[in-house]
């Protein structure tokens, strides 16, 4: 990197961190303040703060390239979120604000006993304490590949800086530094977008880059199939995604403390449907970058494989030949690519047909040297990560975006993995607070007691999370890893959360058993691949309701 992307990137995180630090000095007396900062934040407020939550680093990187590879059906993954926040504004909102509870979990004794408020609130630590070190691992193996730097240091540096103003501000500095986060992250992307756009050739326009992506396939959005070979269909975004939804914002208590900081109840009604508005939208922009960056490499030349460990791996391997075999053979290619591309916004449009379905061959030709790449890969070290999905946009950017954005768009990256990771610790920290410390606590503490050891909690998550990162493999996409990790959890927990909302007659100890004998199944199910990680959500939910009320019965009986 130049001198100046390096003083962009370092004067953007720093200056989020210290105007976290600065506008919350003082301002954490009690619980209210630490935990719901005050109680005070607009609409939104709390809808770019739930939004900045769940659009961490992994967002920016992976989304792109999964785009890349296999277009842009991965928006339907969004299709059930807008039903979830109604449902959570009609149903979840009006509950929590009645109770003035802190934690979604504390809801659970009102409802049940205390054993079903700990259990819960423990698989939320569980998966969220490993989410959260995935938050900060994915930027940084990245950056780490592509950049040199030291994997180990930048785990530490992304979870230190979000440990200082999370530990010292709380709720609030989650809240107004996020604010500035999503500025950065909406600011990088669209320059990226317009940049990408007025690289491509004159002849290009945004509408012949729509028709060479969708001559490769990179336009369907929409699958109605009811494929389970198929993770992204419009079925599994509107029945999997919405209880996906349901239970992240409606159950997660990283979502749940942004909206509960909210002034009213109906601004967290407002926040909520702001980001069922506006979330969709965001992710088919995102995925549409990711189609631009294909069209790009329309014109210019890609490496075989974007993971720089990668290449690095075949040159010192006895493979090193038969990969530069195939390296060659992609130069060819795209050369070939390259001179149809031009042609093609020159055809008219009965010769563009013809040209389409020749660049619709060179790239499928393309992909299969991909894939044959990965296999010498993987013979040269198997534990080099071939899947190359989360590198690709931050290849484009490094490689091909002026100096001083580079720097602006890492800023993105580094501060969309710090927005997300601040909001779990500040959630992990509140959740082992008042769900476990404080109400099996025999002394009643002071509200400076209560506010330390938030802090203390903030503070080791903080170093859990890092020492996750530090230990963490690459699996696959890094999106899909994130996502995994919630539905193997989040269906159970909204399942536990609906038969409190409305099966009346279903008591403590049949709810916290079927919760239990749930937990292993969808677990067992997972690692046994019976389904798209998506159903599991459904499956959780519905086992777990079902399990509960026969064992009610029984009981009766």
């Amino acid at each position: 990197m130049e001198l100046i992307d390096v003083l962009v990137l370092v004067f953007t995180l720093l200056a989020i961190v210290i105007y976290g630090v600065y506008k919350t000095r003082n301002q954490q007396k009690n619980a209210k303040d630490y935990i719901k900062g005050g109680g005070e934040a607009e609409w939104w407020t709390v809808g770019l703060s739930v939004m900045a939550t769940q659009a961490s680093a992994i967002t920016f990187l992976s989304t792109p390239g999964q785009a890349f590879h296999d277009g842009m059906g991965f928006v339907q993954f969004y299709f059930g979120l807008p039903i979830a926040m109604a449902i959570i504004c009609l149903v979840f909102i009006p509950i929590y604000h009645k109770l003035n509870i802190y934690t979604a979990y504390e809801y659970l004794e009102t409802r049940f006993d205390l054993k079903t408020r700990t259990f819960t609130a423990c698989l939320f630590l569980i998966q969220r304490g490993l989410a959260a070190g995935i938050t900060i691992f994915a930027p940084a193996i990245i950056l780490s590949a592509v950049l040199g730097w030291n994997l180990f240091v930048l785990n530490i540096l992304i979870g230190v800086l979000v440990i200082i103003y999370t530990v010292t501000g709380g709720t609030k500095a989650v809240s107004v530094t996020q604010k500035q986060q999503m500025a950065v992250i909406f600011s990088g992307m669209f320059i990226a977008f317009f940049i990408i756009l007025n690289s491509l050739p004159e002849e290009i326009n945004f509408s012949n880059a729509l028709e060479i992506a969708g001559a490769n396939n990179k336009m369907e959005i929409l699958d109605f199939s009811f494929d389970f070979d198929n993770r992204y269909t419009f079925w599994s975004g509107i029945i999997g995604g919405t209880f996906l939804a349901l239970s992240y914002f409606g159950t997660d208590q990283s979502q749940v403390q942004r909206y509960l900081s909210a002034k009213s109840k109906r601004e967290s009604q407002l926040g909520l449907v702001f980001n069922g508005i506006l979330k969709v939208p965001m992710q088919f922009f995102i995925l549409l970058v990711g189609i631009m960056v294909f069209v790009f490499f329309q014109f210019e030349k890609s490496p075989l494989n974007f993971n720089p460990a990668a290449k690095v791996a075949v040159e010192d391997s006895d493979f090193s030949n038969e990969y530069r075999v195939l390296e060659n053979q992609l130069i060819e290619l795209q050369n070939s690519k390259s001179d149809l591309a031009y042609a093609f916004g020159v055809a008219s449009k009965t010769e563009r047909e013809a040209v389409k379905l020749k660049l619709k061959e060179l790239n499928t030709a393309e992909f299969q040297l991909r894939d044959e790449a990965k296999t010498i890969i993987e013979k040269a070290n198997d534990k080099i990560e071939t899947n190359d999905k989360d590198y690709v946009f931050i290849h484009f950017v490094l490689n091909h975006l002026p100096r001083g954005i580079i720097g602006l768009l890492l800023a993105v990256i580094l501060s969309a993995a710090m927005s997300s990771t601040a909001s779990e610790l500040n959630a992990l920290a509140s959740t082992t607070s008042i769900d476990l410390y404080q109400r099996n606590k025999k002394t009643k503490t002071t509200e400076a007691s209560f506010v330390n050891s938030s802090k203390g909690f903030t503070l080791m998550w903080g170093i859990f999370a890092i020492g996750i990162a530090c230990v963490a493999p690459l699996f696959e996409n890094l999106i899909q890893l994130v996502n995994i990790i919630g539905s193997i959890f989040y269906g159970n927990v909204l399942g536990i959360f609906l038969l409190a909302f409305f099966i009346k007659f279903v008591q403590s100890n049949a709810v916290f058993w079927a919760g239990v004998i749930t937990q292993i199944i969808v677990i067992i199910g997972w690692w046994l691949d019976w389904m798209p990680y998506l159903w599991l959500n459904l499956l959780g939910c519905g086992l777990v309701m079902g399990l509960a009320m026969l064992l009610q019965a029984l009981q009766r009986k």
